[in-house]
């Protein structure tokens, strides 16, 4: 199998992806339309950590980190590494010395559409990452594939240079074109939260603040008592 090694691919600009990184996984998505989430099973191996940074992306081979290796020289400070295989793998295809490679060189984190591997050693570190699925799996490193290519997980594309966003919640990815209009449109959603929140600490209800009450109404959804709902029940 051949493959490619594309250098100096396009990135989001570096002011545009630390807005994003002030806001979660969450906010940016509702941001983009509830978009560019990588899906449920990609998880973080830390609790507490939000990272941001431009993506690296490897498509490499099942059971294999040959790619992995090659990927390490493409990466430099503010990016994150986001790798997928040719077809479904859960092996541990990243441990704890490519995250010493990698955090010399600045890397803010790892996303793996794969395992990984001695995540107590990653936590231990301060090494960022999400895979899906903890592995102790071994590998080996025969087969070419590509680094800096448009990939996708989970249906969804990451290219080169887009920004990757990934807290507790899981990651998205923001198309660098769209990095500036997606911070400020999340810098505008957590401003509505903020009152929202504050008017719930009020004591006012979703019901009356979303205006549900109407919705409830047209879906007919009745109240009653619980004299009136056992009454209507049993005749």
């Amino acid at each position: 199998m051949g493959g490619v090694i594309v250098t100096n691919p396009p990135k989001a600009d570096a002011e545009d992806v630390e807005a994003l990184a002030g806001f979660g996984v969450a906010t940016v998505s509702e941001a983009m339309g509830r978009t560019g989430l990588l899906g449920p099973s990609i998880r973080p191996v830390q609790q507490g950590v939000r990272v941001a940074g431009t993506a690296v992306t490897v498509l490499g081979w099942p059971g294999d980190n040959l790619m992995i290796h090659a990927a390490v020289e493409q990466c430099g400070a503010g990016d994150i590494l986001v790798v997928t295989t040719t077809s479904p793998c859960t092996d541990g295809l990243f441990g704890e010395l490519f995250a010493t490679a990698l955090q010399q060189r600045g890397v803010r984190g790892v996303v793996l559409n794969t395992g990984i591997r001695d995540t107590q050693e990653l936590r231990d570190m301060g090494f960022a990452a999400w895979s899906r699925a903890v592995s102790s799996q071994g590998t080996v490193k025969a087969t070419g594939g590509s680094v800096n290519v448009p990939i996708a997980i989970d249906g969804q594309v990451v290219r080169p240079g887009d920004v990757i966003v990934a807290d507790d919640d899981g990651v998205v990815v923001v198309p660098r074109e769209k990095a500036r209009e997606t911070a400020q449109k999340s810098e505008a959603r957590e401003a509505k939260e903020a009152a929202t929140r504050a008017a719930f600490l009020e004591g006012q209800l979703g019901l009356d603040r979303y205006g549900l009450r109407d919705t409830l109404k047209q879906l007919g959804v009745e109240y009653r008592t619980y004299e009136e709902y056992n009454t209507g029940a049993g005749s």
